[in-house]
């Protein structure tokens, strides 16, 4: 069992992360700046000039330096910034000639949800097939004709770490039809890899804050300028017109401040962090490859930060439990759906059957994790392997 020396080890980093000691120094400075953002007088000034400074801050992680080929709105999470760029460009027209949306078969569920409420109000869903991590690009090409007005796709696969070639969709969908709105769910993708809304080419860019070391409640949406002249996104949250109309309700100051800080300390420290990550996912991959375990990896690019794996016989929640108990937090798969009952949609994409699915785990790194801690990782993985196993077949047997 764990013993009152070890600190727990924290490997859950993609269904959120812990606040950075910057975070939560400028969240301290935050607090003070009590107006609210709308007011005229100084303390509401103080507090505007704070979401400028932050929004500045998330677009030049973005790589965007004038602020006006470009917005930022801020939302309260990466699932509000979904639901707004997919519902906002829908809705924003009463009905159009072209009906389809192109997207892939392992979207988050804030995605995903809004996907099937949309199919009941007529709309065509094309989900892409991704078996293996791969997005299947023959699909793509077959889907991308005049009757697509949205591309909507995950820059990373939240619960396998595979990166899909995103940008290479888009380009084909604008090629196609300029008018056609690209949008990417960037939320596991930002800080995580290489990317600028230049080079990625969407019109939409959904991220969140508390996974870059921000706190909960925060998210934003990118809008190219474009898709504001063309009043191709409307609200979805109706009030007093914040956010330039587009996302009512007084905004979290502190919260946009604090994801203002990581941003500006993520894009600081991007080469070394990748580095970082991707040393780290190396690492562990090589310590878990010995062990009982089917390693679930990308047959193409993946993200440094995610590993995914599936275990022999032993149901994902009770792996989690032992693991647990030694102090070391992993996921059974995505955060969001972990109350559901039906199995990971993204792990079936993958290829994992239902069974399969209901025994997998996944291990998700920060930069600030190190190879001491996966070492004892994969040794409490190996323990609990044999330990596990052990009393299986022995319920099995009786």
């Amino acid at each position: 069992m764990q013993t009152e020396m070890q600190a727990p080890i924290y490997f859950d980093n993609s269904a959120t992360t812990p606040l950075s000691e910057k975070v939560k120094q400028k969240m301290l400075s935050a607090m003070d700046c009590y107006g609210n953002p709308s007011s005229l007088h100084g303390a509401g000034v103080q507090a505007s000039a704070m979401l400028r400074t932050a929004r500045e801050q998330i677009l030049l992680a973005l790589g965007v330096r004038d602020s006006a080929s470009a917005s930022l709105i801020f939302t309260s999470c990466g699932s509000e910034a979904n639901n707004l760029a997919l519902f906002g460009t829908t809705h924003a027209k009463e009905r159009r000639a072209a009906n389809k949306i192109v997207t892939t078969d392992s979207e988050h569920p804030s995605i995903e949800n809004c996907l099937v409420a949309l199919e009941k109000e007529g709309f065509e869903i094309v989900r892409i097939p991704t078996r293996g991590g791969q997005l299947d690009m023959e699909a793509v090409d077959k889907a991308l004709n005049k009757q697509v007005f949205l591309v909507t796709m995950m820059m990373v696969n939240n619960e396998t770490g595979a990166r899909y070639p995103v940008e290479q969709v888009f380009r084909m969908a604008k090629q196609r039809n300029p008018e056609v709105i690209t949008h990417c769910d960037a939320i596991q993708g930002f800080l995580k890899c290489k990317f600028t809304a230049q080079t990625l080419g969407a019109d939409l860019i959904s991220l969140s804050g508390h996974k870059i070391h921000a706190p909960k409640g925060v998210g934003a949406l990118y809008v190219d300028k474009k898709i504001l002249t063309r009043r191709s996104l409307v609200p979805t949250l109706l009030g007093g017109g914040q956010e330039n109309g587009l996302r009512s309700g007084t905004e979290n100051t502190i919260g946009i401040a604090a994801f203002g800080e990581a941003a500006r300390h993520g894009r600081e420290s991007l080469p070394s962090s990748l580095s970082t990550l991707a040393n780290l996912r190396r690492y562990a991959v090589e310590k878990l490859s010995p062990l009982e375990v089917r390693l679930n990896l990308p047959a193409g690019e993946a993200a440094p930060h995610i590993v995914n794996l599936t275990l022999p016989y032993i149901r994902s929640e009770t792996m989690l439990h032992y693991l647990a108990s030694e102090g070391i937090y992993v996921s059974a798969g995505s955060a969001c759906s972990s109350h559901s009952a039906h199995p990971s949609a993204s792990l079936l994409a993958f290829g994992l059957n239902a069974e399969e699915a209901g025994y997998s785990i996944r291990i998700s790194f920060s930069p600030y994790n190190t190879t001491e801690e996966i070492d004892r990782m994969a040794a409490v993985l190996e323990k609990g392997l044999s330990t596990l196993v052990r009393t299986n077949r022995g319920k099995a047997q009786r």
